[in-house]
């Protein structure tokens, strides 16, 4: 439960004055110190565009960044050139500190499908130089697509060199599929430290933890790299958090400030559109992205809208249950996306003309069911607690003869690969689409690792699992194919790794399910 003391603090974080920005000036600002500690990224590709990110915070650690409570004068600028020889894009910006000094912004106007670079200057400082791109034309044939894939980078379990192997590769495109901070801190065995080990709960403390880890210079480099689309899991806010529900039974009107709080420090610290900006503790995040004709993505969001997890054991979250025995996993009206952004994708499913069709979503969502003796066991906090939302999704996607379905999932901190099926029991269920679970950039595995050969025993329909490596997927789409291959690192308790290729995996267009390659 939040206590008094901060519960005041909460509201007092979140009670905002009206800064209105000042008029563009050619005065010269200057810095104590460099402001762009926190990098800059790219995000969200269009035909003719994309959004660029910044936030100014010469003490990223310290309130405010160590600005003053003022609007701050900067300029970007895209250029077709590294060394910004032919700059075809600028405008300036006044970022303030009712958005923590963050800029997002929606370039326009340039060419479709080819690559330009980007960077920031604030009075004396000029930003590293990022590196992104526009999507293919709407309605254009394109050739191939190569992205990655990547979930659950929890700061004290280890470094981010997975990033490291990232940004070597020759990629167009970043998903991120959720837990992009942590907000609960080791007790023990950490590789690196939490700056504070509390959790956060105001405004100031989740931007200071955003901004610990945006302080990583891998991860930085990353967003240096390649433009980045994203989407959430629980870590961003409170573990297995469930729409207004907190796993520790703190009353809603509460838990809705904290989550207030951390969805404006999430907007402030990604490279996300204004039309993504939070209102208090609601934001939507969940929206498509087209890539020529070749591939759409659906970016979902599976917290905001969902229903309470079944059968707690506790106030609240997620835990083994017997389904035999949990009549709340029988009520046909939970859910996990909500009842608008069901019927949202449902649309989008009926309106795609795309070769493939990707869905981005954080938790397993294929059937992982185990036995001991004569007792049955699933994890409610994936999409094992919300069967009957599951098989309106699935039976969407045969419905409305989606093409070439794939699911892209994280959370579990291990690979897997699977068959979706409308009844993962019965043998004679057909494969209506395939799912591919990246590892964790550095979160550790749970038990399931140490139960692996039993799962996939026990669940026939998962074509590959192991725990064993922390690491991201990469994946391509070209020549009717698509191909998955599991990039798993040593070690992540050193800043440097040797990284190597688990296992490899392909779609065929027109044959649903993966195959080992």
């Amino acid at each position: 439960m939040v206590a008094r003391r901060r519960f005041l603090k909460l509201l007092a974080a979140l009670s905002f004055s009206r800064v209105v920005p000042a008029r563009a000036t050619d005065r010269k600002f200057s810095f104590d110190s460099y402001p762009f500690t926190l990098g800059v990224a790219s995000g969200y590709p269009t035909p003719d565009g994309f959004v660029l990110w910044t936030r100014l915070a010469p003490k990223p650690l310290e309130p405010g960044g160590g600005l003053a409570p003022a609007p701050v004068p900067m300029r970007w600028e895209v250029a077709e050139d590294r060394g910004f020889s032919k700059i075809v894009a600028s405008r300036a910006e006044f970022p303030g500190p009712e958005w923590a000094h963050s800029v997002h912004a929606e370039v326009r106007g340039l060419e479709p499908d080819r690559w330009y670079w980007y960077r920031f200057l604030a009075g004396d400082a000029v930003s590293p130089v990022g590196r992104t791109r526009t999507a293919p034309a709407a309605g254009a044939a394109a050739a191939r697509l190569r992205f990655a894939f990547a979930s659950c980078q929890h700061f004290e379990h280890g470094y981010f060199n997975a990033y490291q192997h990232m940004v070597a590769d020759d990629l167009d495109l970043v998903v991120f599929l959720g837990d992009y901070i942590y907000e609960s801190s080791l007790r023990r065995n950490q590789v690196r430290m939490h700056e504070r080990t509390d959790e956060p709960v105001t405004l100031d403390e989740y931007r200071a933890r955003y901004a610990q880890y945006k302080s990583d210079k891998d991860l930085q480099s990353a967003h240096l790299a390649f433009p980045w689309i994203v989407t959430w899991d629980d870590h961003e806010v409170d573990n297995d958090y469930a729409n207004d529900q907190q796993e520790d039974g703190t009353p809603p009107e509460v838990f809705l400030l904290r989550r207030a709080a951390a969805y404006q420090a999430y907007y402030e610290h990604l490279p996300l559109p204004a039309g993504m900006r939070p209102s208090g503790p609601a934001m939507q995040i969940y929206t498509d992205l087209q890539w020529g004709t070749l591939a759409s993505f659906y970016l979902l969001d599976g917290r905001q809208y969902r229903s309470p997890q079944a059968c707690p054991r506790k106030a609240g979250g997620g835990n083994e249950v017997d389904p035999r025995e949990c009549i709340d996993l029988r009520d046909s009206t939970r859910t996990m996306l909500g009842a608008v952004q069901e019927a949202w994708l449902d649309r989008r499913f009926t309106s795609s003309r795309a070769s493939w069709n990707i869905l981005a979503q954080p938790v397993l969502m294929a059937q992982r069911r185990s036995r001991s003796g004569e007792r049955e066991s699933i994890w409610t906090d994936s999409w094992d607690g919300y069967p009957a939302a599951r098989k309106r999704l699935l039976e969407s996607v045969v419905a409305r003869k989606l093409v070439n379905p794939v699911v892209i999932s994280g959370d579990v901190h291990m690979n897997f690969v699977a068959d979706l099926k409308l009844d993962f029991d019965g043998d004679r269920s057909p494969v209506i689409a395939s799912e591919f679970v990246g590892t964790s950039i550095t979160s550790s595995p749970g038990s399931w690792q140490r139960n692996m050969p039993v799962i996939l025993a026990e669940n026939r329909h998962f074509r590959y699992g192991n725990g064993e490596h922390r690491g991201y997927v990469r994946a391509s789409i070209a020549g009717g194919r698509f191909n998955a291959e599991l990039v798993g690192v040593d070690t992540v308790r050193k800043p440097e790794s040797r990284a190597l290729v688990l296992a490899r995996f392909a779609v065929e267009s027109g044959r649903a399910g993966p195959q080992k390659i």
